[in-house]
């Protein structure tokens, strides 16, 4: 009787990921652009950016996560206790909050698991100072973490354990870094910002457009002399410009005419212009502009209505993705259990909850275990 030789189990790998693995050549991957400019122009200068970013922020962090063990919620499970205090400095809300404000920020988001066998606490690391270093089949390998001048290397457990989060927006450029919403709407920010300070410069002089001062003399080539020049700049810097001197009259010399040069309505327009930016940014972090009292826009009835856009159009899908992110990274750690986001703890959606019970409740088709189900009771 002959017997075949056993094959080897099969290893499902990409193709693709060799390319990439060349590419890269197993070197850490910086990320490919200025997080201190994004953070420093786009968020901390211009408050459109800095309220899109909490907005979003804050209501994903404010969104309960629950864990559910073959399909019942267990609010008693260790990984909700991990969950609820991630680490003796932070809570479960606070921890969210930095993971997805670094998310909107620079388009990537890290947790480091500390712990032996399993995770006893979680982190929330600097994207800017984190490097991907890619293994030989182009997946993350390890993270190198840079601070105060040294690095640490945070690599694979025996289990193959990667102890790091990385969650990160879509980019079609990179195969390791996400797209910041900050970096795409990065030419809107400029605008507003130089309109705010294009305004701050109007105020600070005098609030109103500057004009010439003409020299009038019967002889064609005379002129001021430097002596006469000097004096006059000098005069009207500091006596005639700033808010203090706003409105102060201008006492003029024989042979000065003040001519005042204005500019037109459409070039003084900067107005529209502004909020034609403002709303560009909220657009890029999906964030309806009239949350944010941008006039000129009302695309939904009212405020309630708009809170609602934001919080299924932005913040669920959002909330659900990390939850998904976190089941995938800690459920080798705690197998058999899923974290899912509590959405009926959100105040915001409760008029589309109560909608949802009274369909369900009038669905006489649907046994109880179903309408648990699609309640969001019960996970299987």
């Amino acid at each position: 009787m002959l017997f075949s030789k056993p094959r080897p189990p099969e290893r499902k790998d990409s193709r693709a990921a060799r390319l990439i693995a060349l590419t890269t050549g197993g070197r850490p991957q910086w990320t490919p652009r200025d997080y201190a400019a994004l953070a420093s122009e786009g968020f901390a200068k211009n408050p459109v950016a800095y309220r899109c970013v909490r907005m979003i922020a804050e209501a994903a962090a404010a969104t309960p996560l629950a864990v559910f063990v073959d399909g019942r919620r267990a609010d008693d499970h260790p990984l909700k206790r991990l969950l609820d205090r991630p680490n003796p400095e932070q809570g479960g809300p606070d921890l969210m909050e930095a993971f997805f404000g670094n998310l909107q920020v620079a388009g990537n988001a890290y947790l480091e698991a500390a712990g032996d066998a399993q995770p006893a606490e979680l982190y929330a690391l600097r994207p800017d100072r984190m490097t991907l270093v890619p293994g030989p089949r182009g997946w993350p390998l390890a993270y190198d973490y840079q601070a105060a001048g040294r690095s640490m290397r945070i690599g694979r457990d025996g289990d193959g354990w990667l102890p790091v989060l990385h969650l990160k927006l879509f980019n079609p450029t990179s195969d390791h870094y996400g797209l910041s919403p900050l970096e795409a709407a990065a030419f809107a920010i400029d605008v507003h910002n130089a309109s705010s300070a294009w305004n701050k410069a109007l105020l600070d002089n005098s609030a109103r457009p500057s004009g010439a001062l003409v020299y009038s003399s019967k002889d064609a080539g005379d002129r001021l002399t430097d002596e006469q020049f000097d004096r006059l700049k000098t005069e009207l810097a500091s006596a005639h410009s700033g808010q203090a001197n706003a409105g102060r009259p201008l006492l003029l010399e024989g042979g000065l005419d003040w001519r005042a040069m204005s500019l037109s309505p459409t070039e003084m327009d900067f107005t529209q212009g502004k909020h034609a930016a403002a709303r560009e940014i909220a657009l890029a972090f999906g964030v309806p502009p009239q949350l944010l009292g941008i006039p000129g826009d009302n695309t939904y009835a009212n405020y309630r209505e708009a809170n609602a856009a934001l919080w299924r159009g932005t913040v669920v899908p959002l909330a659900q993705r990390a939850a998904r992110a976190l089941t995938g990274w800690l459920g080798a750690k705690f197998p058999g259990a899923t974290i899912v986001p509590d959405l009926d703890a959100v105040p915001a959606l409760s008029a589309e909850r109560d909608a949802l019970w009274s369909r369900l409740q009038a669905a006489s088709f649907l046994t109880d275990v179903e309408r648990r189900r699609l309640a969001g009771l019960e996970h299987g």
